[in-house]
């Protein structure tokens, strides 16, 4: 077997930039420029499909099992029995002869559970496996670690999914996360502060610009209206129009200033409900934010609605 590089890498003597073909048949790698052989008895990870004759056409031939957790102890290499098929599975009273003493470790039950949770919300929510992936590792770490005694396990799989959105820079809001979640606002925001420290990690702060596009395509608006209601909520912040208010509630005010002057309307209810965030709220930025509003919109922003004429509330 031939290897070169530091990390003792397989590769060919003579081409060791070239890509490697391998041959699962025959278990060799083969260079791809010469036709070397450079690695033999490779192991075929996939599954086994193999049917045998005493078994029945329509049953699993796998015989491997399922993927490799690493998140879980005992890296899914246990063995189950599975259930008797025949009489010399069972003894004189129609007991079974064999079974599974302990097939799961309560630690690894609980892992599973989480895991399976946190999968669940992220796919109503529509986040991709990479996020997914990253909450399971951040409640794995909290699991083992027993940083948070005392907490639901369900409290802490949702704390751990809003930050791996903060931390993979697509951010969710808390109500977001609430709404697919059986745990409170109030109590996924104190397992978030609480897995910040324990695991001594950080998140960026958000911004107006990381909800801009999602609200606006849930609101159907073209994108002259989010391109003008980006700019506004930038200029807004810049300009210190707007302190003490949260990202989303300049955001979902400068989507309302943008809308009323296009053609594309959006009333403050129907963009509250796609922000999270109640009307009075939109309603108290928009207010900060009208005065100046000349000032907020880009340069090239298609009026339909001029400034001036712009509701006051």
């Amino acid at each position: 077997m031939a290897s070169g590089g530091r990390f003792n890498e397989v590769c060919c003597p003579q081409h060791p930039e070239a890509h490697l073909i391998e041959d699962y048949r025959a278990g060799d790698q083969i260079c791809s420029e010469c036709g070397l052989v450079v690695g033999d008895r490779v192991i075929d990870v996939g599954s086994e499909w193999r049917t045998f004759s005493n078994e029945k056409a329509n049953s699993d031939p796998s015989r491997v099992g399922g993927a490799e957790n690493p998140l879980l102890n005992g890296s899914d290499l246990s063995t189950i029995i599975g259930p008797g098929t025949g009489s010399a599975s069972f003894d004189g009273f129609g007991g079974s002869k064999y079974q599974n003493r302990r097939s799961m470790s309560s630690s690894d039950r609980a892992l599973i559970n989480a895991f399976r949770e946190i999968s669940n919300m992220a796919d109503k929510i529509n986040l991709p496996k990479a996020i997914t992936d990253r909450a399971n590792m951040l409640f794995k770490q909290v699991h083992d670690g027993k940083n948070l005694k005392g907490r639901s396990n369900d409290a802490i799989a949702s704390a751990s999914l809003y930050i791996a959105c903060r931390q993979e820079g697509v951010p969710r809001t808390f109500k977001e996360i609430c709404a697919v979640s059986k745990i409170s606002k109030k109590e996924i925001g104190r397992c978030f502060k609480l897995i910040l420290k324990a695991l001594e990690t950080q998140v960026d702060l958000i911004t107006t610009g990381d909800f801009m596009s999602r609200f606006c395509s849930n609101l159907g608006l073209p994108t002259a209206v989010q391109k003008g209601a980006t700019h506004i909520a930038r200029k807004a912040v810049d300009l210190d129009i707007v302190p003490g208010r949260s990202p989303i509630s300049v955001a979902a005010a400068a989507i309302y200033m943008a809308s009323q002057a296009s053609e594309d309307k959006r009333t403050q209810k129907e963009i509250g409900d796609i922000a999270g965030v109640a009307d009075v709220t939109i309603r108290q930025s928009y207010k900060l934010m009208y005065p100046r509003a000349k000032e907020l919109f880009p340069e090239d922003f298609k009026f339909y609605t001029p400034v001036d004429q712009l509701p006051q509330l």
